[in-house]
């Protein structure tokens, strides 16, 4: 059985608890079920580069010699031990695990390794802790939210930002909403008609993630009402941290007793019941990086990632089945798209592309680039914000040259660094759903209607 305590005092920890002691060897990272098979996969390289080629960082810097030399190669000299630094320039993006032929888990490899390397090095900055704090974040910021909107945008205070935490002056900041997910569910009133007979089709569970639940609001609200709309009663029970953030800064310990914490909350809004997310990141930590990368053996995990799915795979699997309303109102539009990194590692493909066109009028123009650069906190960093905004460079311009006024996203991070480093105003796909439905009119696109839509 998973043991949180037990797992806090093996990795990086400070937790709350009998568990909370900081332990200053990595070495206990490389001792989990899940590195033993990823390990196992580097015998398979035949250094056929594939991985280098397909790189979005070792494109754009020196800094990172690529994905095979700090992966399979370097591996076969660390014995539990790192043995170069140049792999913090990974972003993790996973782009080498997908092409290569082989099936080498190279990007599994190098989220381990780095692990063991801050561990080792007692190389976790207090930034990199301060960044995975996104639920703590969200309730500071929430009651006082054009404050925090105002000091964030505040250039001299982002200077002094950059200079004593370390995260760059420019790089994208969450926007604080005056209104947490929560509170909008305590105070709303359903809306009385909806396309299908309201609940039914049954119950779901809504996953929205720290950034939709304070940050994200208005794309969770509008994902609870297209499931609405179409027969769903929906369930939102309280819900923390997936702990992607950490597991990302080599925080292990606090990672993995976060998903642990929020799979027995999902878990315990209903057995059995589809789990549906409208963050593509959280969504990929429960089915893949929790498991795969940080090894975790919990039962609540098993039962929970499973059921989980990403919102636009959920409604394309829905439309595969003849079962999603295709009463659409026709929007004559053309944007730009970008799959994220974490979506394209669920392998689904990219169904938001096919429901959007399921729009009379609406066009979507594939990005077809990797990697937007931010990588969840990655490109928030002072020493790797320019490497970010040189990956991402090539998509902004896709992004501006399609269509300056709207581009789509699924995951939260990767929407912030595209609008903010591209001028687009960019939303989830729901977005586009939820006005084709007659919900909403579309920001960037259609005109405001001379009365304001319904209040939700």
């Amino acid at each position: 059985m998973f043991d949180v305590d037990t797992l806090a005092q093996r990795w990086d920890l400070p937790l709350p608890g009998k568990g909370g002691a900081r332990v200053k060897s990595g070495a206990a990272a490389v001792e989990t079920a899940a590195h033993s098979l990823a390990r196992a996969s580097l015998d398979c390289c035949v250094k056929c580069t594939i991985c280098e080629t397909m790189c979005p960082v070792m494109e754009v810097t020196d800094l990172f010699p690529g994905p095979k030399f700090v992966g399979p190669q370097a591996e076969r000299y660390r014995n539990g031990e790192s043995v170069d630094h140049s792999i913090d320039y990974c972003s993790s993006c996973g782009t080498c695990t997908r092409v290569c032929p082989q099936g080498v888990k190279i990007a599994e490899l190098n989220n381990q390794a780095r692990a063991v390397m801050r561990a080792q090095n007692n190389a976790v900055p207090v930034r990199d802790r301060l960044i995975t704090q996104t639920t703590l974040m969200g309730k500071v910021m929430t009651p006082i939210a054009p404050l925090a909107n105002a000091a964030l945008a505040n250039k001299p205070i982002r200077v002094v930002m950059e200079k004593t935490v370390g995260v760059h002056r420019d790089a994208p900041m969450p926007h604080a909403q005056p209104q947490s997910l929560a509170g909008w569910l305590r105070r709303r009133t359903k809306r009385a008609r909806t396309l299908v007979p309201a609940g039914s089709r049954g119950p779901i569970v809504f996953f929205h993630g720290c950034a939709g639940g304070y940050f994200e609001v208005e794309t969770s609200k509008r994902a609870i009402e297209v499931l609405e709309h179409i027969g769903y009663e929906v369930i939102v029970p309280k819900q923390g941290c997936c702990g992607l953030a950490a597991q990302s800064n080599g925080l292990y310990g606090q990672a993995s007793a976060n998903v642990v914490k929020l799979c027995e909350q999902l878990a315990a809004a209903g057995k059995d019941l589809t789990i549906v997310s409208s963050s593509g990141s959280c969504a990929g930590m429960l089915k893949h990086e929790a498991h795969e990368i940080m090894g975790v053996d919990a039962e609540v995990l098993a039962d929970v990632s499973p059921r989980t799915v990403e919102l636009s795979e959920f409604l394309r699997d829905l439309d595969d089945a003849g079962e999603l309303p295709h009463h659409f109102r026709r929007i004559d539009a053309t944007v730009a798209y970008h799959a994220p990194c974490q979506l394209k590692g669920q392998n689904m493909g990219m169904p938001a592309i096919e429901l959007m066109e399921l729009v009379p009028g609406f066009h979507v123009v594939e990005s077809g680039r990797a990697c937007c650069g931010i990588a969840g906190t990655y490109g928030l960093k002072k020493e790797k914000y320019d490497v970010a905004q040189a990956v991402g460079g090539p998509l902004f311009d896709i992004v501006r040259e399609v269509n300056p006024n709207l581009a789509v996203c699924e995951t939260e991070t990767c929407r912030w660094q595209i609008e903010q480093s591209s001028g687009v105003k960019t939303v989830h796909p729901i977005w586009v759903l939820h006005a084709a439905y007659g919900l909403s009119r579309l920001a960037g696109i259609e005109p405001k209607p001379e009365r304001a839509d319904r209040a939700r």
